[in-house]
């Protein structure tokens, strides 16, 4: 039987000549074809209905609407570009050679916090100081930040840059965004800075991803807005020009293939707004931690032999020694129906709802246990750090 390709996630930051692309590794899966055409994209929910007060949306080969595809892109690219930087690192020596990445970043504000800041990914600048990070502007002129922070496992850096009245990019919220909506990715994929592509979110939450032993996120975007080495930390926004996602990596064909194969990846706003302002109020990123190891998946057998008569919840795989759970009696084999009266969906979603929650919160678990449920309670300790 023919023998089924498991494609690897790339991070799209280069090295030296480009950019640098993360690329994840899945468990397998059938290759994907090539992608059809692209219809012409609705426009943003911004603009006006059309005249007579209806919401339908003229397709672009509407006869006379034949370039409205063209206005609406040519007017998010006009708004969004100015606030997206190239950037580049010197790291450390390696084998007595001097190493050099190179990625995108946007300007963004963080509410509470003067000034303006560039964010990108941690593996673009990850090891280098801040003396040798260079932040190019859509005008062409180079800065250098002054302080750099940095959240491995979210794979999250913010450069602080002392330039005043640098255009920061408009905000979004990511958890509005839905399968189907449109997507515009921005960055310097190959070293050709100022690019813009397009196309839509595909999927969310998705966790099935490893990039490699630090990063630890569970909710991905998935679009199919093409990137590549050198888009790592540029920019995704939605139809209105409005930030809603950070460019990380790709999902290519084989462990060698570090080039766009229609999946991307892009770290949520919402999760980039709420760890950036923790990195700058206290310069870490406090995770909770119940020392549950999770299955990654709940399939159709286990659900049935449980006494489940639908795919919900998380199943836990074993436990820590001497971690909250051991302590609140949580056991291998329980499944977690609820977290705070909170329906759980699946293994991501409730490492997104704990991964939400402050250290030192007491929370209940409702876990199906020998076909009944049961409630836990358990107050969530800080991630153990090495």
């Amino acid at each position: 039987m023919p023998r089924r390709l498991a494609p690897a996630l790339v991070l799209t930051a280069s090295g030296f000549l480009g950019g640098f692309v993360a690329v994840a590794v899945f468990s397998p899966h059938t290759p994907v074809g090539a992608q059809s055409p692209l219809p012409a994209p609705p426009r943003s929910v911004d603009d006006t209905p059309a005249r007579g007060g209806s919401d339908a949306l003229p397709s672009a080969t509407t006869p006379d609407r034949p370039a409205s595809a063209v206005g609406q892109f040519d007017a998010v690219v006009q708004k969004v570009m100015p606030s997206v930087v190239s950037v580049d690192a010197a790291k450390p020596a390696a084998r007595g050679k001097p190493a050099e990445e190179s990625g995108s970043g946007v300007l963004m504000k963080f509410d509470g916090f003067r000034g303006t800041y560039a964010v990108t990914n941690n593996h673009v600048v990850e090891g280098s100081r801040a003396a040798d990070i260079t932040v190019t502007l859509h005008d062409g002129r180079i800065l250098t930040p002054d302080r750099v922070w940095t959240d491995p496992a979210s794979d999250i850096a913010i450069l602080r840059l002392t330039v005043d009245g640098l255009p920061a990019a408009e905000v979004g919220d990511s958890d509005r965004m839905r399968p189907g909506h449109w997507v515009l990715a921005f960055g310097s994929p190959l070293g050709f800075n100022q690019t813009v592509t397009h196309g839509i979110i595909s999927a969310r939450d998705r966790g099935q991803v490893n990039l490699n032993n630090t990063i630890r996120i569970k909710e991905f975007l998935q679009s199919d807005a093409a990137i590549n080495p050198g888009s790592s930390g540029g920019p995704l926004t939605d139809a209105g020009g409005k930030v809603i996602g950070i460019n990380t990596a790709i999902a290519s064909g084989g462990a060698a293939a570090t080039t766009f194969t229609g999946i991307s990846f892009s770290i949520p706003i919402n999760l980039v707004k709420r760890l950036g302002k923790e990195l700058l109020e206290t310069g870490v990123v406090a995770r909770g931690y119940l020392g549950l190891q999770m299955a990654p998946t709940l399939d159709a057998q286990t659900a049935l032999k449980l006494g489940l008569t639908r795919l919900r919840g998380a199943l836990v795989e074993s436990t820590y020694a001497g971690g909250p759970a051991v302590r609140g009696g949580v056991q291998a084999g329980d499944l977690i129906q609820k977290v705070d009266g909170i329906e759980v969906r699946d293994e991501n979603h409730f490492i997104n709802i704990v991964g939400s929650l402050p250290v030192g919160h007491t929370l209940r678990l409702t876990v199906w246990r020998n076909k009944q449920a049961k409630a836990v309670d358990l107050t969530i300790s800080d991630w153990p750090r090495k």
